[in-house]
């Protein structure tokens, strides 16, 4: 079996997650792992599947043909061998343009890959105006400096103004 990341992205319908999973199982694969959403009547989602390798052609011409699904890849994987640290933080602000690029860079500068990432918007309750919300796990290297990084983190929160709660 050969394991498999989708992507996909369309209109939002009934039927459409369905759909998607009956053509994994028709060309013998196993949905294994996803994260889908629907945002602004839009849908997107990244799935995990194995399948057999001779049949990875006819899936991928498969996904291209279900009604209302705009983009179908396929991608196929190399699991990752080494055993990475989960470094887990969440952030909450006022809003601003910046605060993701922010964080990402020093991630980035960390060697730290992301993992997952999850940010909404939100009304803000009392002081008005629009919070920022965004939860992260990142993969850490076993050389990084966990503490220096958590000092970076600590010393932007402050510098674009938001909190940065380290887990």
């Amino acid at each position: 079996m050969t394991t498999l990341v989708l992507t996909v992205v369309g209109d939002d319908r009934a039927g459409l997650v369905a759909a998607v999973a009956n053509v994994v199982d028709a060309h013998g694969g196993n949905w294994e792992n996803s994260q889908l959403a629907e945002l602004s009547g839009a849908f997107a989602g990244i799935i995990e599947v194995s399948a057999p390798a001779a049949r990875i052609d006819a899936l991928r011409a498969a996904l291209a043909e279900i009604d209302g699904l705009l983009t179908a890849a396929v991608h196929a994987t190399a699991r990752d061998a080494e055993t990475s640290r989960r470094f887990s933080f969440q952030v909450l602000g006022n809003d601003h343009p910046g605060i993701v690029r922010e964080v990402a860079s020093t991630l980035t500068a960390h060697g730290l890959s992301v993992e997952r990432m999850t940010t909404e918007m939100r009304d803000a309750a009392m002081a008005g105006g629009r919070l920022f919300e965004a939860t992260i796990v990142a993969k850490v290297p076993a050389s990084v400096d966990v503490d220096a990084l958590k000092a970076e983190l600590e010393r932007l929160a402050a510098e674009i103004q938001v909190d940065v709660t380290l887990e």
